[in-house]
């Protein structure tokens, strides 16, 4: 069963789960918000601009809040001054948080020095700069209630469920939101867009999800930052570094032993096949740029190198990630246990959109893989997100 009653190091732990979970950073752009209204884009531009003063400051932070007000934060999404809370913070999945881990999260919270910062206006547009709209969504969108542990399970199971669902509130990044920023739960953990990155299926899938992941690849990822399949980056990188990474074994032995438990979709679409003759062109160009560290079997060098055989992330329903990657390159996570970040280098002075496009298509396609194709229109918005620039 959660306990937070751990003292300190509970508190510690708990808190930095909560606080170094990612916001999304940056506007967003054409490849997010194609399903998305207006008004839903702006809702999320604010939401990852202005985060408020959590510090124990009494006058611009939450020093002055009571250990009520602190768990109805947290468990209800609202204020200190009654007023509701947005969902870009994620009280939707903190409202699993028993009131012991909570007030643990306060104490840590406690425990920093104040700093006297105000808060910024806010500037929603009309009708969401009115709190009280939130009401209404949280009619339609959010169920409050603390985890219920599953009586069918195991306690490992259990409490994996609880830091999943809860603490480590995986959802808000990997599951998918409808126009309103309100997750799918159709679709839980089946992955979602954020700040330009796709986070990855999470559930039992073969190809794109973690159903090819042993209980042991992912304690190795969320503890190390990388294992033999891949290594992390972007804003899991933030996540493994100032959380996963100070988990104890048993809650990453949890977590495993709860996502790998997760069925497959119902239902997988079937992915196209791309043209051969872009598919040829798209060897050529990476035998030429990718071959020396991905080895020309797409295998790569086992803990330097990661292999693109068989890949989740080559292989995502949406390419984000990898156009992304050949653009901008990356330098992955950094932990305690592996000090040195590994590097990839950007290719987007050296190969066009339709470059790009055509050798993500091979790797999406070569050594056994299998993901639709990624067409030079895909690889554009995502150059202009990163550089201002076409090529």
């Amino acid at each position: 069963m959660p306990d937070g009653r751990n003292n300190f190091r509970s508190a510690r732990s708990s808190a930095e789960s909560i606080l170094s979970r990612p916001a999304t950073a940056k506007p967003a752009t054409p490849i997010q918000v194609a399903s998305r209204s207006p008004a839903a884009v702006r809702f999320r531009r604010h939401s990852e601009r202005s985060s408020p003063n959590i510090t124990p400051d009494r006058e611009t932070g939450i020093g002055a809040w009571t250990d009520d007000q602190f768990y109805r934060s947290l468990h209800e999404g609202i204020a200190d001054n009654g007023s509701h809370l947005y969902p870009a913070f994620p009280y939707p999945w903190y409202t699993k948080v028993t009131r012991d881990d909570a007030l643990a999260i306060r104490a840590y919270l406690n425990s920093l020095d104040p700093v006297k910062a105000e808060r910024r206006p806010n500037d929603l547009i009309w009708p969401l700069n009115h709190r009280e709209m939130m009401a209404g969504w949280n009619e339609i969108f959010f169920t409050k209630g603390e985890f219920s542990p599953d009586p069918k399970k195991s306690a490992e199971w259990n409490r994996g469920a609880y830091l999943v669902e809860g603490l480590g509130h995986c959802g808000a990044c990997h599951t998918p939101t409808n126009f309103l920023g309100a997750a799918k739960a159709s679709e839980r953990l089946q992955g979602g867009t954020l700040q330009d990155w796709y986070a990855p299926d999470l559930a039992g899938e073969l190809r794109s999800g973690l159903g090819s992941w042993s209980a042991d690849d992912i304690v190795q990822f969320l503890k190390l930052g990388r294992n033999n399949r891949t290594a992390a980056y972007g804003p899991m990188a933030e996540v493994i570094t100032n959380s996963t990474s100070k988990l104890n074994d048993g809650d990453l032995k949890a977590i495993a032993t709860y996502l790998k438990d997760m069925p497959a979709p119902a239902t997988e679409k079937k992915p196209g096949k791309p043209d051969p003759k872009l598919v040829q062109a798209g060897k050529a160009i990476y035998i030429d740029n990718c071959s020396a560290c991905h080895r020309s079997n797409g295998e790569g060098t086992p803990g330097t190198f990661p292999s693109l055989k068989g890949d989740t992330t080559v292989q995502d329903r949406d390419p984000t990630t990898i156009i992304r990657l050949i653009l901008d390159g990356v330098h992955a996570v950094a932990t305690d246990a592996r000090p040195t970040p590994l590097s990839m280098p950007s290719f987007s002075w050296k190969l066009s959109d339709e470059q790009i496009a055509a050798v993500a298509s091979y790797i999406r396609s070569a050594w056994g893989n299998a993901a639709s194709p990624v067409s030079e229109s895909d690889v554009q918005p995502m150059r202009q997100v990163l550089h201002g620039t076409a090529k």
